[in-house]
């Protein structure tokens, strides 16, 4: 369950918040779009921390507990899962990824993979305003129709080469979906969606508020979000690994 729930925030903060009318031919276009409607630059630079709380579904085990998401520019990240009565933390404090071992209940440096997944969801939000900076590139690959509905596609590479595919609606530019290839529960690799929608405005930004993500097209998580807050002075040493 740890590796999957990585899948959640990969695209979280950037690809699930946006939405614009109009038209674009190149990803650079769709970009600078879907960022104007957040309130453009002066707002993604203005946000410091951010933290989302919500409830959370595993739906093929049918448990149920909550999600709280807090990010910290430039490059840190935590998740605390309440989940069957435990507290399942991970984190990345900019140098090291750590987490809670569900087996045990230590607190645990993670493995190389999972590290990379954490470190991934830790790269700041304005790395979208500036990608060439921060190691990442984005190409347009032409639109897909999905249910009778068009789709700019887009793909996304990380600095470390790892690519995810989003999918943003052609009329709304709201992003429909994110797809990667990630390593599943069983151990091997899959290929997981991210479906968001239910978009709202929170401090001018525009907040997806449900998230449902597939397995293999199984329906493997749902997350609802709460409440949304900005800048709330989160500090460093929340994000360190605890001895």
């Amino acid at each position: 369950m740890k590796k999957v729930c990585s899948i959640l925030l990969l695209s979280f903060f950037l690809a699930a918040l946006m939405t614009s009318p109009g038209s674009a031919q190149t990803a650079e276009e769709i970009i600078q779009k879907m960022i104007e409607v957040q309130g453009g630059k002066k707002a993604f630079e203005s946000i410091k921390d951010m933290t989302l709380s919500g409830n959370l579904e595993m739906v093929q085990q049918g448990l149920s507990g909550s999600l709280t998401v807090y990010k910290k520019e430039p490059d840190k990240t935590r998740r605390d899962i309440e989940i069957m009565g435990m507290t399942i933390t991970q984190a990345y404090d900019g140098e090291i990824a750590w987490g809670v071992n569900i087996q045990t209940g230590s607190i645990e440096e993670m493995e190389e993979q999972q590290a990379a997944e954490m470190k991934r969801e830790s790269y700041p939000i304005i790395s979208w305003l500036y990608p060439e900076k921060y190691g990442f590139s984005f190409d347009y690959t032409g639109k897909e129709t999905i249910e009778g509905k068009d789709y700019f596609v887009i793909e996304e590479t990380y600095p470390d080469g790892f690519k995810a595919t989003l999918y943003v609606d052609t009329k709304t530019y709201l992003s429909y979906k994110a797809k990667v290839k990630t390593m599943g529960p069983m151990g091997y690799e899959v290929e997981a969606e991210q479906f968001t929608s239910d978009y709202k405005k929170v401090d001018g930004m525009t907040i997806a508020h449900s998230m449902v993500t597939l397995i293999e097209g199984e329906e493997f998580m749902k997350v609802t979000v709460t409440d949304v807050k900005f800048n709330t002075g989160l500090e460093d040493s929340f994000f360190k690994m605890k001895e």
